[in-house]
């Protein structure tokens, strides 16, 4: 029975009855410890009933740095199902559970890093919705505070995706109290479980103590629980009716120390087995019991604590404590020799695997080589299985490596782990221990691209981009000179993209590492302006690659690409799919390798081979399953997209990618691709979203980071466009004219934005403000020789140009323009055209361009520069046309998708598989998108679409 609990069992009753109705959803209850949040996680299993099928996990503190461990236990009743799910998430299942061994099937990418927590996380979803098929599914995860963080990503990647499965998600975490509060934000709906209210809270403790309980002992209970439902059950068992509790402690610390006395009472046998039983994080008697045989204790000895209800055996032959709480208590009285040696008898009742490692780990006293190289074996296993853990298990193979060397080695290993699994703070101590071990440059030049890399998330982009080429020239120097010694040659294995295996002894570095290097300052140096980028081109192009080496044809495009878009000379640019093939032939990885090259035809206007080989790198990608590259290819796809006039495809690629990312952590591509989705808004002048997105895009900088989000430019071009389109030149020019003039006047979006600037300062009547954009962008047009650049070009010349010049030059624009298909740039054109002809009294001449901007701009759905030209037509004496009622307008970018899947013939299980979604949320908005295209099944697909 729950006293005081009605506001939190309602909620999860609209929980349930949303899943009842096939509806997914989630719930995370946060309270401080004891305050009710497992009682409350069992009363929604009893509501659930025989009506839903429940799984159920708990996070274990011990078990924090095992990856996959909670999302295990999970799921282990749902890995029969397996083979219902796509071969690249089945596969990333299997291996984080040990399953399989992590390699790659022919024609998929090999497990690592993000990518395949992601395809770890799809694959929940996935199992989660088979698991809904018969019934809904209740799933319940407690002590979240302590899940490790691979299971609690994989997790929350299927909440966000959750729609229609008929799947109800449950979690609480402790918020206040133990070691670390638990104030990660989720994403999810949160409930905060508050104390109960006094007369809740007298009910709970005469239940417990009785009606006897003196009215002083009382009043004294009640003021030191402060509504703690635990609190007030435990405490007075522990103090009895006329003693006091320890005063002035933290409540955590009176539970802890009523759950001592507790234990206290028990027999030393029985007391050394739940010491066991709290070491051992599953709780499998299977483990448990042989353990604690080894010491001399039989199964009978559990008995006491059972009848006590300290534990409790569940079917599954696990044993389970009455809160949480006791668990630590256990651990925290027993003596430090005595965790070891249970430590050490747990690893001897574990079968080989990582599991017994750690548990020797734990129960380590000195150096070990053999153990320390195990743990190293373990640190590897975690980073093909995508999993968090592996930089705890290097840095504690590290500490029990006999060897100086050898330990330097696995700290720096350690540290690119922690970069790898996003944990900063802890990779930058990391490199700084082993810098001061080691004088070797190339161990140097590898920590300075640790550190590098924290800078650059942290937005620190200046000093990134100057660690790592540093790094690249030290790495260049050493292994060219052969300085470099075997401590430096050893830790290459992460940076390298190696393991540790196969970098003991010598060097493992090869040369063309300083080449990728110099790719990631190439990034960093994108961010920190004009010429961070050209040195390091400079640098790459004068570094001496061999023809027959994998990144040699990027390190040559890379160049061609950008440095005449600075004005500076470079070598000719070849075909972006010569590159391409040469790079394949070579044994570059596909499409990993060649995502730098796809987003560098954008630079000089190659927009054409982006859309060519972004299609393919993204389709690669996804039959692969290397969903890492994903946000980062469909950013340069949709850009391409947009910049041909095909703004639904855009924002298909754009929206779909955007979640990728969100699910990944990837917040350069949030705040990117959320920046350029508010452009395509700004487009059909949807304000509120524009704005939103906008709003989005500038506030998503990652953790710790101080500078601008990454898709600033973007932004501030998106809200310049709406200013534009609502008539507010003023605005457009404030923000365009900074764009272009700034820092980041490189970037594509900068670059491609001068043509609006140009017109929102002539309508101002400062066109001025435009020349010197307008003179670089002549000088960008020039180097990118593309037929539509000079159309723009010619527009910006007749905006600006004497009056008498601009009808040759709007003319010849739109000539050029005739010659690529550019839909939204060719009727803008005729768009201005027309507006000038009108102006200068020649409307019958001007109603053709006027008609033809108009029915472009209603096509694509540009309602404000519909407006606008629908408003010149009418000027001109012609009554405009309404705008024709187009059904697709009306379905949201998934609807559409799914729409256009479903039409090719496609089942939801393909469809699903594809978008990584599932069958039934498939099914869902297949129906909602019948009605709003006038259909009633997916046989009239075809047609409609």
């Amino acid at each position: 029975m729950l006293y005081g609990r009605e506001h939190e069992q309602a909620a999860v009753d609209d929980l349930l009855a949303q899943a009842r109705d096939g509806r997914s959803g989630a719930l995370l209850l946060r309270g401080e410890a004891g305050i009710g949040k497992t009682a409350l996680l069992d009363d929604a299993v009893e509501r659930a009933g025989k009506a839903f099928r429940v799984i159920r996990a708990a996070g274990v503190e011990y078990e924090a740095e095992l990856p996959f461990a909670g999302l295990s236990l999970l799921l282990a009743s749902g890995l029969d199902r397996l083979d219902v799910l796509p071969g690249p998430q089945r596969r990333a299942l299997e291996t984080a559970f040990g399953l399989g061994d992590g390699s790659a099937e022919p024609g998929t990418a090999p497990a690592a890093g993000a990518a395949d927590r992601l395809l770890v996380g799809l694959a929940t979803l996935g199992l989660l919705a088979e698991l809904a098929a018969e019934r809904p599914l209740l799933c319940v995860i407690d002590d979240v505070q302590w899940l490790d963080k691979a299971s609690l990503d994989a997790l929350l990647l299927a909440a966000r995706r959750l729609q229609a499965e008929g799947v109800a998600l449950l979690l609480a975490a402790r918020t206040e109290g133990g070691a670390a509060p638990f104030d990660r934000r989720l994403g999810l709906p949160e409930l905060r479980v508050a104390a109960l209210a006094e007369a809740d809270a007298t009910r709970v403790l005469t239940e417990r103590a009785g009606p006897d309980l003196p009215a002083a002992v009382r009043d004294r209970l009640l003021a030191e629980a402060a509504g703690n439902p635990l609190a007030l059950t435990e405490l007075p068992v522990a103090s009895g009716p006329q003693a006091h509790t320890a005063a002035g402690l933290p409540l955590t610390s009176r539970l802890l120390i009523a759950f001592h006395g507790q234990v206290t009472g028990l027999p030393p046998a029985t007391q050394t087995l739940l010491l066991v039983a709290a070491a051992e994080e599953s709780g499998e008697l299977d483990v448990v019991l042989p353990a604690a045989a080894a010491l001399g204790i039989g199964a009978e000895h559990l008995t006491p604590a059972e009848e006590t209800g300290l534990v409790t055996v569940a079917p599954d032959r696990r044993i389970a404590f009455r809160h949480p709480l006791l668990r630590s208590a256990i651990l925290q009285r027993a003596p430090h020799h005595q965790r070891l040696t249970v430590h050490r008898t747990i690893a001897e009742a574990l079968p080989e695997g990582d599991r017994r490692t750690w548990h020797l780990a734990l129960a380590a006293t000195a150096p070990d080589a053999a153990l320390a190289d195990a743990l190293e074996r373990t640190a590897v296993r975690t980073g093909r299985r995508g999993g968090h853990g592996g930089a705890a298990a290097y840095e504690r193979a590290a500490r029990l490596t006999p060897d100086r060397d050898g330990a330097t080695r696995r700290l720096v290993l350690a540290a690119e782990a922690a970069t790898e699994e996003g944990e900063l703070a802890r990779a930058e101590a990391l490199a700084d221990e082993a810098a001061a071990r080691t004088d070797s440059p190339l161990a140097h030049a590898l920590l300075d691209h640790v550190r590098a890399t924290a800078h650059f998330w942290r937005g620190s982009y200046p000093t990134a981009y100057r660690l790592l080429l540093d790094a690249a020239l030290a790495v260049d120097h050493s292994t060219a000179d052969g300085t470099a010694d075997g401590t430096a040659g050893g830790t290459a294995g992460g940076a390298a993209g190696g393991t540790a295996d196969d970098t003991e002894g010598g060097t493992a570095i090869e040369p063309a590492h300083a080449a990728r290097m110099l790719f990631q300052a190439f990034h960093a140096a994108w961010y920190a302006g004009e010429e961070p980028v050209a040195d390091v081109l400079d640098r790459l192009a004068a570094l001496p690659l061999a023809a027959d080496d994998p990144v040699a044809p990027l390190a040559r495009y890379l160049p061609a690409a950008v440095l005449p878009a600075l004005g500076r000379p470079a070598a000719a640019l070849p075909a972006a799919r010569e590159a391409v093939e040469a790079a394949r032939r070579a044994g570059a990885e596909s499409p990993a390798d060649l995502v730098q090259l796809c987003g560098a035809t954008l630079i000089l206007g190659r927009d054409e081979e982006t859309v060519d080989l972004g299609g393919e790198l993204v389709a690669e990608a996804r039959a692969k399953g290397a969903l890492g590259v994903m946000p980062t290819l469909q950013f340069f796809l949709a850009e391409a997209e947009l910049f041909h006039g095909r703004h639904a495809d855009a924002e298909l690629t754009a929206t779909e990618a955007l979640a990728l990312a969100q699910d990944t952590g990837q917040h350069q591509w949030v705040s990117q691709l959320s920046a350029l989705l508010a452009y395509l808004a700004a487009l059909d002048g949807r304000t509120d979203r524009c704005t939103d997105l906008a709003a989005t895009s500038l506030a998503t900088t990652g953790p710790q980071t101080a500078a601008p989000a990454a898709g600033h430019p973007w932004a501030q071009w998106a809200l310049a466009l709406h200013d534009l389109g609502q008539g507010r030149a003023a605005g457009a020019a404030d923000r365009l004219h900074a764009l272009t003039t700034g820092p980041h006047r490189h970037h594509v979006s900068a670059t491609r934005a001068v043509p609006d600037l140009v017109e929102a300062a002539v309508r101002l009547g400062t066109p001025d403000r435009a020349a010197e954009p307008y003179e670089r962008f002549a000088r960008w047009t020039a180097a990118a020789d593309r037929p539509w650049a000079e159309a723009l070009r010619l527009r910006c010349q007749a905006l600006l140009g004497p009056d008498e010049l601009a009808e040759p030059a709007y003319l010849a624009a739109l000539d050029l323009h005739a010659t690529a298909h550019r839909p939204f740039e060719h009727a803008r054109t005729a768009l201005l055209y027309g507006e000038w002809l009108r102006r200068t009294r020649r409307r019958t001449d001007a109603r053709p361009h006027l008609t033809a901007a108009l029915e472009t701009f209603d096509r694509l759905a540009a309602h404000p520069w519909s407006t606008r030209a629908r408003t010149e037509l009418s000027a001109t004496g012609t009554l405009a046309p309404q705008a024709p009622l187009t059904p697709l307008n009306s379905l949201t970018p998934q609807e559409l998708q799914i729409a256009r899947l479903a039409a090719q013939g496609l089942t939801n299980r393909d469809i699903a598989a594809q978008l990584f979604l599932s069958p039934r949320t498939v099914a869902h908005h297949l129906y909602k998108a019948y009605p709003k295209l006038g259909i009633t099944s997916r046989t009239a697909l075809p047609t409609v679409l």
